[in-house]
C-alpha cells in the first residue's frame, strides 16, 4: 500500500498552507523561508498546486486521485464540491473529524490496524467510503486502549454538523452529505477542474 511520507512542515510550507489544517497546532519549519517563492506563477502552476494541496490534506496519491475525480464528474451537482466531498467521506478522513484521532495520517493508522468497526463489521480500508446512516465505532477490545479510554471525556474536537459523535459509547454517525460550506480547508477546487479540463 502506498503512502506519503513526506515531512509535514515542509510540505505545508510549499503549498502555503497551515499545518493546523493537517492537524499539527504546533509544528513549524523554519528552513530557507521565502527560497522557493518565484514572482510570478503560471495558471498551469497555480491549478497543479491546488490539485498537489488537496492530494496533500487528505494523504491520497495519483492514481486514487485521478479515479475520485472521474468519479465526481460523472455525478450529478458541481465537479468541484462533489470531488471535495468524495474525499471528505472517505473513513480515515471520518475517523479524523470525529475526534478518534488527531491527525489523518493518524487516523489511517488507526483503520489499518484494524480497529474500527463500521455498522458492526470490520473495515481496515482508509479509503473506504462511508454512507449517510453508517455508524462507526471502535472494537470492544480496543476501546480499553488508554489511547481511546480517554476520549470517553470528550474529545475537545468540534465535529462537523454532518456527523454525530457519543463520546460516552465512541461511536460516531454519518448523520448526513457533508456540504462545501462544512470543509474548512481553504480548497479553490475549481482550479482543479480546470486543470483536469485542459
Amino acid at each position: 500500500m502506498a503512502n506519503n511520507k513526506e515531512p509535514i512542515a515542509k510540505k505545508c510550507r510549499s503549498l502555503d498552507i497551515s499545518p493546523a489544517v493537517m492537524g499539527y497546532g504546533n509544528k513549524k519549519s523554519t528552513r530557507n523561508p521565502g527560497g522557493n517563492k518565484r514572482k510570478k506563477v503560471s495558471e498551469y502552476g497555480t491549478q497543479l498546486k491546488e490539485k498537489q494541496k488537496v492530494k496533500f490534506v487528505y494523504g491520497v496519491l495519483e492514481k486514487q486521485f485521478h479515479r475520485y475525480y472521474l468519479k465526481a464528474s460523472n455525478m450529478k451537482g458541481i465537479t468541484g464540491e462533489n470531488l471535495l466531498k468524495l474525499l471528505e467521506l472517505r473513513l480515515d478522513n471520518v475517523i479524523y473529524r470525529l475526534g478518534l484521532a488527531k491527525t489523518r495520517r493518524m487516523a489511517r493508522q488507526i483503520v489499518v490496524h484494524g480497529h474500527v468497526l463500521v455498522n458492526g463489521k470490520k473495515v481496515d480500508i482508509p479509503s473506504y467510503s462511508v454512507k449517510v446512516g453508517d455508524v462507526i465505532t471502535l472494537r470492544e477490545r480496543s476501546r480499553e486502549q488508554a489511547a481511546f479510554k480517554a476520549l470517553r471525556e470528550g474529545t475537545g474536537v468540534v465535529t462537523p454538523k454532518w456527523l454525530t459523535f457519543d463520546a460516552p459509547n465512541l461511536t460516531g454517525k454519518v448523520a448526513a452529505m457533508p456540504a462545501r460550506e462544512d470543509i474548512d480547508c481553504p480548497i479553490e477546487e475549481h482550479l482543479i477542474v480546470e486543470l483536469y479540463s485542459r
